[in-house]
């Protein structure tokens, strides 16, 4: 299991922010290998993040090669370099 944690800057409102992740969580649930995405807001204003929760490696380089991934900056007009992490689940406490 590989957990993705991605950190990003925009200049969209938290209103709009969370209509345009909305909009496209069908997007989202559909793709192959992807068990779970928090969405979550970072304490400073305009950061927020996602943490994605993958089956495999594989699946997660599969996702960053989709149009789905490359169109994220323009979709939530991301304003820096987002920081992304990406971290190999040892083992997990509950199943």
């Amino acid at each position: 299991m590989i957990i993705q944690i991605i950190k990003l800057k925009t200049n969209l409102l938290e209103e709009e922010l969370l209509r345009r992740a909305k909009e496209r969580e069908p997007q989202f649930k559909a793709i192959p290998g992807l068990l779970q995405k928090y969405y979550v807001k970072i304490g400073e204003s305009g950061q927020y993040g996602g943490i994605y929760v993958w089956d495999s490696t594989e699946s997660l380089a599969s996702y960053r090669e989709s149009d789905l991934a490359a169109s994220i900056p323009e979709v939530y007009e991301i304003s820096e370099v987002p920081n992304i992490e990406t971290l190999d689940v040892l083992f997990q406490l509950r199943k």
